[in-house]
């Protein structure tokens, strides 16, 4: 009988024993796991690339707000390198904050297929994050400035002050295609706060400033190294 107990304790402390070491590689895995998260959500440059240069797993997370006649999504366009003879990295195409306009098309739907966008750069970036909250600010931008063909196609983006924060303004004048579009989303001021502090944070990275502190990939293809999103446009005259 003591045997017998003693044969049965020696397997309830092996089964104790094994959940033990069962929990803490699940545990172990579950850190592991966030950590790899947390340090794939914050930087651009960690071990998570593919020998191309692009992110494993792309990543598509805009800050969106939906008003009764349009909407409104900002999201990070991240810059693309080059690499140089000496090994190391140049910045080939800096990033953008892509902002994307699109109609509603009646009670709580919108057109997806009417949308366009607008690049801010680094410097417009700046312009919008340094607004007082009774000052405005307007961009022009035309794909062929300084060329014959420039006026053809026009894209103005205005920030006014209203009473409960800004009205972020698009237009887009199209001589080519005579068509005229104009968008009008009303920002309120938290709105707008998430805003200014997304874009105050991203803008090291548009700017390609935060691999001095990061880790490069191990693999780099010969050609610009890009690092953004595949379902993301990476300029505002695609569709």
């Amino acid at each position: 009988m003591a045997s017998l107990r003693m044969i049965v304790g020696k397997w309830q402390l092996r089964n104790q024993l094994s959940k033990r070491n069962s929990l803490a590689k699940d545990v172990g895995e579950a850190f592991s796991l966030h950590d790899g998260m947390f340090r794939a959500g914050i930087s651009t440059a960690t071990e998570t690339f593919s020998a191309h240069g692009k992110f494993a797993g792309g990543i598509v997370a805009p800050y969106t707000v939906y008003k009764g006649k349009a909407a409104l999504s900002a999201a990070p366009v991240l810059p693309t390198f080059s690499k140089l003879d000496s090994g190391g990295l140049k910045v080939h195409r800096r990033g953008t904050i892509m902002l994307t306009f699109w109609p509603a098309s009646g009670e709580r739907k919108y057109d997806w297929e009417k949308r366009q966008r607008f690049a801010l750069s680094a410097t417009e970036v700046g312009s919008l994050i340094s607004l007082a909250s009774k000052d405005s600010c307007e961009f022009f931008h035309d794909p062929s400035m300084l060329s014959s063909n420039a006026g053809q196609v026009r894209k103005t983006l205005s920030v006014k002050p209203n009473d409960s924060g800004y009205f972020i303004s698009l237009s887009v004048v199209n001589n080519i295609q005579k068509t005229n579009d104009r968008f009008s989303v009303p920002v309120t001021s938290a709105e707008f706060a998430v805003m200014r502090t997304a874009f105050s944070f991203a803008l090291p990275h548009l700017m390609g400033w935060d691999r001095y502190t990061s880790l490069l990939p191990k693999n780099m293809s010969e050609s610009p190294l890009k690092v953004s999103s595949p379902l993301l446009m990476d300029s505002e005259w695609d569709r």
